[in-house]
């Protein structure tokens, strides 16, 4: 194992030994590559510059208590990326082929997967491109599958703690019917601006509204949003929404818990109800919310400045599932490392 600061670890990029690459070329996708170039040489024409046909994912290897290795939901990430590639016309990574990569790339860095006692992980990140070299609104017709891995520490500074959010009604992330429900870059672009705003003022992040009438709850920054009230589970429902993973997690947890679930579109009215609320995501897992104020009605929404009791055996429940020390009665784990 590398000799590094592993609690001290920031969200962000470090260089690993390898990566993993494979080509689509002539219908068809070619063979693994493993490679330690960090470097791309992509031609100045290719669509994944111009037209945007860039896909991503996130996903994470934990290093265990028991010794062993896991990577937590592999095949949900892999359909996710699938519905990407639908949505923006590429051809699909088959399933097998990206936990083939994934498992790869962990294996060729396992010296880069942080130790258990530092909360540190180890972060994937498939990329998907276009790369032919075109002038003219089309699909591509060759593309490149990449994955790489990065040690990183918490989202946030201070782990499981909670951030103060800010109603931003000037931006939108995504439009209903465009591409929120899909993992690409030009939604992350989209919300710099925003997010930039609500960080100048002393937020952890901005809170999206739902884009055609600014009245229904959408995102939180680049995560999910859910409350919880009368022993219920509440998270959005809408077509600009990525569907997090993390979320699809929490929501099964919840059940498992004696707690009902209710996805479903949520008004701005109903948020002082909430007994607790949070957001979620591969990156921070839950990020509680202590607060949401409403910038341009001057409304706050307080929800205390410790997790809440749900929002804590959710997020505990979850981590104990990842790092095998809480039974993973979904078949959600895969042990990459013995």
């Amino acid at each position: 194992m590398k000799d590094l600061d592993w609690g001290n670890l920031s969200f962000g990029y470090m260089k690993t030994d390898y990566n993993v690459r494979c080509y689509y070329r002539d219908g068809k996708w070619g063979e693994i590559e493993v490679c330690s170039d960090e470097f791309l040489k992509l031609h100045m024409a290719a669509t994944c510059l111009h037209y945007g046909q860039e896909a991503f994912e996130g996903l994470k290897a934990y290093r265990c208590p028991d010794g062993k290795v896991r990577i937590f939901r592999v095949k949900d990430n892999a359909e996710r990326l699938q519905s990407t590639c639908e949505g923006i016309v590429m051809p699909k990574v088959p399933t097998e082929l990206f936990e083939e990569m994934v498992k790869k790339v962990v294996r060729l860095n396992q010296e880069y997967i942080p130790t258990y006692e530092s909360g540190a992980t180890l972060y994937i990140r498939p990329l998907l491109i276009g790369t032919s070299a075109q002038v003219g609104v089309h699909p591509s017709k060759e593309y490149l599958f990449m994955i790489f891995v990065t040690p990183v520490g918490p989202y946030f500074k201070g782990g499981f703690v909670c951030n103060k959010y800010a109603i931003v009604r000037d931006y939108d992330r995504a439009a209903p019917l465009g591409t929120g429900r899909y993992k690409v870059g030009g939604n992350y672009a989209a919300s710099l601006r925003a997010h930039m705003y609500a960080a100048g003022k002393g937020y952890g992040s901005e809170f999206y509204l739902d884009a055609k009438e600014k009245k229904y709850v959408d995102e939180c920054g680049a995560a999910n949003f859910f409350g919880i009230k009368n022993g219920t589970y509440i998270t959005p429902k809408s077509t600009s929404i990525l569907p997090s993973i993390t979320n699809k997690s929490l929501m099964q947890i919840a059940e498992d818990l004696g707690l009902k679930v209710e996805r479903r579109p949520v008004p701005e009215e109903e948020l002082p109800t909430f007994e607790e609320a949070g957001a979620c995501g591969t990156a921070a897992v839950i990020s509680p919310i202590s607060e949401l104020d409403d910038l341009d009605t001057g409304k706050k929404y307080v929800f205390g400045d410790k997790p809440g009791p749900w929002s804590t055996k959710l997020y505990n429940t979850l981590r104990g599932i990842q790092y095998g020390t809480v039974e993973d009665k979904h078949g959600w784990t895969t042990v990459v490392i013995e």
